[in-house]
């Protein structure tokens, strides 16, 4: 962990999920001391804030690998499936990027991905 990760990832994480960190430190750092701060290095000061692909390709990327490991990514894919309309997909393409995965991790992994993304999109409705 470097602090130039560290920062670049609280600055991408501002932008996407406001209050994450603080969130994943109230859940899980009495438990794990410091998973809040290593979790916003490493994933986003380090892997997300990467050249090479813009975010939301990156973010489209991440909800079909969430898709494709199956329904107990389910917390995950939905905040995910947040982060990639935070990025500037919309809900079609995010659709799309689910339902391509029916054909790789199967027809119940889809279906739970889609039941994810219709329980994201109608909560940004409310």
């Amino acid at each position: 962990m470097t602090d130039a990760t560290l920062i670049r990832g609280r600055a991408h994480v501002a932008e996407m999920n406001p209050g994450l960190e603080a969130a994943l430190a109230g859940k899980y750092d009495d438990l794990v001391p410091g998973m809040s701060e290593s979790l916003i290095d490493w994933a986003y000061g380090q892997h997300y804030t990467r050249d090479g692909l813009d975010n939301r390709t990156r973010q489209l990327c991440t909800v079909a690998a969430l898709v494709s490991l199956g329904g107990w990514t389910g917390p995950q894919l939905k905040v995910n499936i947040e982060h990639t309309l935070a990025a500037g997909a919309n809900p079609r393409e995010i659709v799309e990027a689910i339902w391509q995965m029916s054909v790789y991790a199967g027809m119940p992994a889809a279906i739970n991905g889609l039941n994810a993304a219709l329980e994201v999109f109608d909560a940004a409705k409310s």
